[in-house]
């Protein structure tokens, strides 16, 4: 297991490393650096004598680091516990799994809630960051763990964007990489439905030009709109239909006013009444900002192909039919590009209703699929067999 020394805990039992210090600071994509860096992470199961199980989960804009466990701040159970736990596709009793909160988040690792050296908040004069730079800042934890190669990168979403940053960045260090409903780049669709939350952030007269924190103020009105706006594309129009379709809320007629009448009105407003007490309102302006720049056609020369170019990882791509924040044919861009490059790549379609956050629920063919790759990559990498139960 990784030595606890080196783990900094709070009182928030939030497990915290440094990542970067003055004599080292973080470089970030905008030119600017951080001169003290903290990556919160949580793991689970036992690092081999080799450190060659290693599972990097990556997590998705509103998650964290608690993909397998109950997170201890916000008391909500486990993100993906179809997939993380024992028996399970990333079995925890064969693989040791680490999932770090991203660089900009608000659930222990730096960002715009944390503080400054002076005692302030960041607020908005934390640097505008990238996909690359939170990634950058993983990389950087698993070198202070001591960890040089990794068997799987895995995760959905922002997830898989940071996950193709692994293989990047890390070009011989990641054996294999599951991207799961992502694109190689962010559509002009998706910035726009993430502008419409900013500024509906920014517009609440408790944002306080991004110094809330310190003035004492929380613009959760504006966070809740955008977390409305976003989790709208998160779901399909069929499942919508299946599950609210033109159904009232508690009433038989109509009030003729603006209450919420319809049931999916009520579920949007519970939805972003539940999220304002568990995110920071600059995090998401960060992160959703981060997602906008991701466009890796851009960043190698106009030509998708040309960043994976010499990988020696094994791709498995997951797209889900009725996804269209991430839609499959942008997935089968993304095969097509890695086909083109001569890496070894599998892709998987999974017919579901759910929409994008099929990934984060229960698809028996999905799980199955994912239990399939990563048991063949395993085997390919010479570790141990599943268990059987």
């Amino acid at each position: 297991m990784i030595a606890p020394a080196r783990t900094l805990s709070g009182a928030d039992g939030l497990k915290r490393l440094s990542v970067a210090t003055p004599a080292q600071p973080l470089r970030l994509d905008s030119g600017r650096t951080l001169d003290h860096v903290e990556i919160a992470y949580e793991t689970w199961g036992t690092l081999d004598a080799e450190k060659s199980n290693v599972v990097v989960v990556c997590h998705a804009l509103t998650m964290d680091q608690f993909a397998a466990s109950p997170n201890p701040v916000t008391n909500r159970p486990a993100w993906w516990p179809s997939v993380i736990g024992s028996g399970k596709p990333i079995d925890t009793d064969r693989f040791f799994v680490i999932c770090s909160n991203v660089l900009g988040g608000c659930m222990g690792s730096t960002g715009p809630a944390s503080r400054k050296p002076d005692g302030s908040y960041w607020g908005t004069d934390f640097p505008i960051i990238t996909i690359a730079d939170m990634v950058r800042a993983q990389i950087a934890l698993l070198d202070q763990l001591g960890i040089q190669n990794i068997f799987l990168a895995i995760g959905g979403s922002i997830g898989g964007m940071q996950v193709l940053e692994w293989t990047i960045q890390a070009r011989d260090r990641v054996f294999a990489a599951i991207p799961i409903a992502v694109a190689p780049r962010q559509s002009a669709q998706n910035i726009g439905f993430y502008e419409v939350g900013r500024q509906a952030i920014m517009a609440d007269p408790n944002w306080r030009g991004g110094r809330y924190l310190d003035e004492g103020t929380r613009p959760d009105r504006g966070l809740a709109v955008a977390r409305m706006a976003a989790h709208i594309t998160y779901v399909s129009e069929s499942s919508l239909k299946q599950k609210f379709d033109r159904r009232l809320q508690d009433r038989q007629t109509k009030t003729f006013g603006f209450d919420a009448d319809f049931q999916i009105e009520s579920y949007l407003r519970h939805q972003g009444q539940v999220f304002v007490d568990r995110f920071d309102a600059n995090s998401y302006l960060y992160i959703t900002r981060a997602m906008d720049y991701f466009d890796l056609p851009n960043e190698h020369g106009g030509v998708l192909a040309n960043a994976f170019r010499g990988l020696a990882t094994r791709f498995c791509v997951f797209s889900f039919s009725s996804d269209w924040h991430y839609t499959p044919e942008e997935a089968r861009d993304l095969v097509r590009a890695l086909n083109a490059a001569g890496c070894e790549t599998s892709y998987v379609s999974i017919d579901t209703d759910k929409g994008h956050d099929a990934f984060l629920l229960d698809e028996p063919e999905y799980e199955a699929a994912l239990l399939g790759f990563i048991d063949a990559a395993a085997s390919a990498r010479g570790l141990p067999k599943r268990k059987q139960p």
